[in-house]
């Protein structure tokens, strides 16, 4: 497990650099969906976590990080991408480089052991194997911030889009009963098209559920494109503007359809 790991990161780095390595210095400052941060904060925060895991510690945040920072991990996110953000893009490009070798160079050494020893992970203890797995999707999810900044959109398949659109479609269950809190009965359907294409239907019975099988007739039908429903999932758009660019669509119960759009994030 831990080679593939190590291999879908070197991977990720690499589409990384080699997406940044073609942007002019004007469009290191372009705003991503992420509130307050540009195309060169969200590879300072990548740069930043990196170097928290080899042991670096966080700078000051010295001037406050707006309203989007909402917790000390929050703070300590700000503290390095304000610690980029004077630079020019091309010499955190460089740094990104350096710090991703050097983790990669780490990671490669790591026995066995180190790769089970229980910790932190952003998603409760457990193995370090399961705190890199998230930093691939991590990763992924600022690729793609930054490219529908910059309009060059890409790496929407393959494994590490795949799996990213399954932790999405993981939540369904809960954006549905809890916090849409679609009624008892309710049959909805999740119709992902595009590169990664899912099909994903849950039923409201006292609580809410994955089917194996799709309803004919849900009570809603929602179609996204897999960019949208990525994007969505992970907090980047509003339900509204993904109807608005016309990038999901709604079959069905409309005011549910809505509310549930605007419940998909699980992450941010």
């Amino acid at each position: 497990m831990s080679d593939e790991i190590i291999q879908q990161l070197e991977h990720e780095w690499r589409t990384i650099d080699e997406l940044c390595a073609s942007l002019t210095e004007p469009e290191w400052d372009t705003p991503t969906d992420l509130p307050g941060w540009t195309v060169r904060d969200n590879l300072a925060h990548m740069i930043g976590t990196e170097r928290v895991l080899a042991g670096d510690p966080a700078p000051e945040l010295s001037t406050p990080g707006g309203d989007h920072v909402r917790n000390p991990i929050g703070e300590i996110n700000e503290a390095w991408v304000s610690h980029y953000r004077d630079r020019p893009g091309t010499e955190v490009l460089d740094e990104f480089r350096r710090v991703t070798a050097e983790r990669l160079a780490a990671l490669r050494a790591m026995s066995p052991d180190d790769w089970a020893k229980e910790g932190f992970t952003p998603e409760g203890p457990g193995p370090y194997a399961k705190f890199m797995a998230i930093r691939v999707f991590d990763c992924w999810e600022h690729e793609q911030d930054i490219r529908r900044a910059v309009g060059r959109p890409g790496h929407l398949d393959g494994p590490i889009a795949e799996t990213a659109i399954d932790k999405v479609a993981a939540s369904a269950g809960y954006v549905v009963g809890k916090k849409a809190a679609a009624p008892d009965g309710a049959t909805v359907v999740f119709d992902v098209r595009g590169p990664v294409a899912r099909i994903v239907p849950v039923v409201v019975e006292g609580r809410a559920r994955v089917l194996d099988e799709a309803p004919a007739d849900p009570t809603v039908r929602l179609v996204l494109d897999t960019e949208a429903y990525n994007a969505l999932g992970c907090g980047r758009w509003t339900g509204q503007h993904a109807l608005d660019s016309d990038r999901a669509t709604i079959e069905g119960d409309t005011e549910l359809g809505r509310r549930i759009l605007d419940s998909m994030a699980f992450t941010l």
